[in-house]
């Protein structure tokens, strides 16, 4: 399967690849990194089974859509710095949420507060536009992590809702074409 590679000033977005396994699972038991998206997994191997699985499902979704989560590596060190895109993950949201493409990012800890974020999911959306046309694309935030918030904002989301995922308050945001 292929993606776009997408490079960036700093950054690099390409199809997620085995190679990705360890520096995704180091990410996955950060915990400041993973606070707001469900916490660091318990375990090294707990975080490296689900790391796998979800390696196979960013393949699969663009393999089935075309469109999907990137892996983001800095194009300096080649290092993988963390996941940024557009996916269709079927949250139970409801259909004002599920039935529409939804913008996603996590950077690992020592790449936070660079801007990466933002770098990153400014060239995935304008791919996304490209490719499939300007849509309403949403995202879901922790009320608590005022950084992605101001990454969302930045990005030209606005909340329009707030309800409860997986026991949690979470904020519903939309990007109007």
């Amino acid at each position: 399967m292929k993606s776009p590679v997408i490079e960036t000033a700093r950054l690099r977005l390409r199809l997620h690849a085995p190679v990705d396994l360890e520096p995704r699972t180091a990410m996955l038991l950060e915990e400041e990194t993973m606070r707001h998206i469900g916490g660091a997994a318990a375990d090294y191997g707990a975080a490296r089974e689900d790391c796998w699985a979800r390696i196979q499902r960013y393949v699969g979704h663009w393999a089935l859509f075309g469109w999907g989560i990137f892996a983001v590596e800095d194009k300096a060190t080649s290092q993988f710095v963390g996941e940024a895109g557009i996916a269709d993950f079927h949250r139970g949201l409801g259909p004002d949420f599920d039935a529409t493409p939804e913008g996603a990012w996590v950077l690992r800890q020592a790449a936070a507060g660079r801007g990466y974020a933002s770098e990153a999911m400014t060239a995935a959306l304008e791919w996304f536009v490209s490719e499939r046309g300007a849509q309403r694309i949403v995202c879901i935030i922790d009320p608590l992590n005022l950084a992605s918030i101001r990454v969302a904002q930045k990005l030209g989301f606005a909340a329009y809702d707030e309800r409860a995922y997986h026991g949690a308050p979470k904020l519903l945001f939309e990007r109007l074409p």
